[in-house]
């Protein structure tokens, strides 16, 4: 199958189809990116981050949804991705339905979703970026866990002392 070159970056030639949900699936991943980052460094509990959080995660949904599409398409080469997708997609559900009830757990599931969506990005893209193409493999599949569950557990952290009462 050829495929075409789009920013460095090789494009698989899987037909209108794939690359309709391709379209979509970089669209939506942006709007995770932005939105999810956007989510984590505003005031907790505010209109605002519940505003990025919706977002996020109706633009996980189209993310998965199509890469459902793309790996129904080309299931052999993109297996891995829809299994890290999967769990991203898994997570951010779980996330989002703590929200209320269980505030850990809504800080670890959206985190993880997060980190996840990242992993599969740079799985997939980091042969082809500049400065990520001089790293080893393992790399695009630690990394962004190396630098978001540090983060996550400072989170997790930080929200159990605000609403731990200061003792006298």
């Amino acid at each position: 199958m050829d495929s075409l070159d789009i920013a460095g970056i090789p494009i698989p030639n899987a037909g209108p189809v794939f690359l309709a949900a391709l379209t979509i699936h970089i669209a939506a991943g942006l709007a995770c990116v932005v939105c999810g980052a956007s989510a984590a460094l505003t005031r907790k509990g505010g209109e605002r981050h519940r505003r990025f959080g919706r977002v996020y995660l109706w633009s996980s949904v189209a993310v998965y949804v199509t890469l459902t599409v793309m790996s129904a398409i080309r299931w052999r080469e993109n297996v891995h991705l829809f299994a890290i997708g999967s769990l991203s997609f898994a997570a951010a559900l779980t996330g989002y339905a703590n929200r209320r009830r269980r505030p850990d757990i809504h800080i670890l599931g959206m985190g993880a979703s997060y980190v996840l969506l990242l992993t599969g990005f740079y799985v997939d893209n980091g042969p082809h970026l500049l400065i990520w193409d001089r790293l080893p493999a393992v790399a695009y599949w630690l990394l962004p866990a190396l630098v978001g569950f540090p983060l996550i557990a400072r989170a997790i952290a930080r929200r159990r002392r605000e609403q731990t009462p200061a003792r006298a």
